[in-house]
């Protein structure tokens, strides 16, 4: 069975969030840490990992990322805080789990 992310990104500040949805999260983080696609990200320096949710179905990911874009920041980071207090890079946890 196939998964799919959305996931939340930042900069090192933690003053920008990106949220995306993509079908292989850890491809996806390599490409926003080595700036590997140009666009928002790239632009604002977002590499750091620090939400994401897995989904069976591709339109269930597709509307959890839209619903997360209309929240407002607040709402964002209290999400992320909830499971990620301190903020810091899942990179390596989705690498070696």
């Amino acid at each position: 069975m196939k998964n799919y992310y959305i996931y939340i990104i930042t900069n090192y500040t933690n003053t920008t969030l990106y949220i995306g949805t993509t079908n292989n999260l850890i491809r996806r983080i390599y490409e926003h840490k080595n700036k590997s696609v140009e666009g928002f990200s790239s632009k604002y320096n977002l590499k750091k990992l620090v939400y994401y949710e897995v989904f069976q179905d591709i339109s269930k990911a597709i509307e959890r990322e839209k619903q997360l874009k209309n929240w407002n920041r607040d709402w964002k980071v209290k999400l992320i805080e909830n499971t990620n207090p301190e903020w810091k890079d899942l990179h390596d946890e989705i690498m070696y789990h």
